[in-house]
């Protein structure tokens, strides 16, 4: 589509929309949605907002007087915003964690893409109807992750995490609200992946950048080669659980694919405009030097 769009009435007041986490420098989101605005036509811009939970609200109330017309949260953000909110989206709602908030007529509504995100990129390689899954972490992202799996007919699903609380409340919700078997396993030693296991997804934030020789406390031993391995951390795409798992022999997901899916339902909820996800993609893959498909 060429350059930046010069808008004809010489407005230079773009909509403004980004991300709040921390840590933020590391968030790859920017470079991928300000492309798609490019490629769109779309007069706004993304900004990357280093946010520490104390500074949470304050972020919110300034998003929200500047005329923001929409944020997503990443690390830690996911849950702690939701007081922060005027409403909930269905999903949000029912998730309990929300990554896109639209700023429209005066309110600020909570949306959660994670899961969508996901469930996109894991329908490239697989049906997640009937499989079963070994979900490690209970925060926001796996969260959205296991009730959208469950939605869309996930067999069973072991939620595996430190936190008892937080892992036994992921388990009921799953329960509750879906067809799924659930199970919680507190994470208290190296975990022995299950013989049953269709599908295995790293919901936790091991292994992003900088600490890329870190990786899941996991017996790989116990990994079979039929097992899917997906990482939810773009940043390296190619973490050391995947690596490890390709050498084993399995298929495996990035975190890239879910990053660009729920960037294209966030700027659909911003703008009402459905973006290309292959020049989202292209981006990435050109930042982080992934081998193209």
């Amino acid at each position: 589509m060429g350059s930046s769009p010069v808008p004809l009435e010489l407005d230079f007041q773009p909509q403004l929309t980004g991300v709040f986490s921390s840590p933020a420098r590391q968030n790859p989101t920017m470079p991928m949605v300000e492309a798609a605005y490019k490629h769109h036509g779309i007069y706004a811009r993304y900004l990357t907002c280093e946010v520490s939970p104390n500074g949470l609200g304050d972020a919110v109330r300034g998003a929200r007087a500047m005329g923001w017309i929409g944020f997503n949260l990443s690390i830690p953000h996911k849950v702690a915003i939701l007081k922060y909110l005027d409403k909930l989206g269905k999903s949000a709602s029912l998730i309990g964690a929300v990554n896109t908030v639209v700023h429209r007529d005066g309110q600020l509504i909570g949306e959660n893409t994670d899961g969508v995100g996901f469930l996109i990129s894991l329908k490239t390689i697989t049906d997640p109807a009937g499989k079963n899954f070994v979900l490690l972490g209970a925060g926001g992202a796996a969260r959205a992750i296991a009730i959208e799996s469950a939605l869309a007919g996930a067999r069973s699903i072991i939620v595996v995490n430190r936190s008892r609380e937080r892992g036994e409340e992921l388990a009921r919700l799953i329960a509750a609200n879906t067809s799924a078997k659930a199970d919680f396993v507190p994470w208290n030693a190296t975990y022995r992946i299950p013989a049953q296991t269709d599908i295995l997804v790293n919901a936790t934030s091991v292994g992003f950048y900088p600490a890329v020789d870190t990786t899941v406390d996991v017996d790989l031993e116990t990994l079979r080669s039929s097992v899917i391995v997906a990482d939810v951390i773009p940043n390296p795409p190619q973490t050391v659980l995947l690596r490890r798992a390709a050498e084993i022999g399995c298929r495996t997901l990035d975190g890239l694919g879910m990053l660009v899916y729920q960037g294209v339902a966030g700027i659909e909820h911003w703008t009402g405009v459905l973006v290309d996800p292959r020049i989202m993609r292209n981006v990435l893959e050109e930042i982080f030097h992934v081998k193209k498909h």
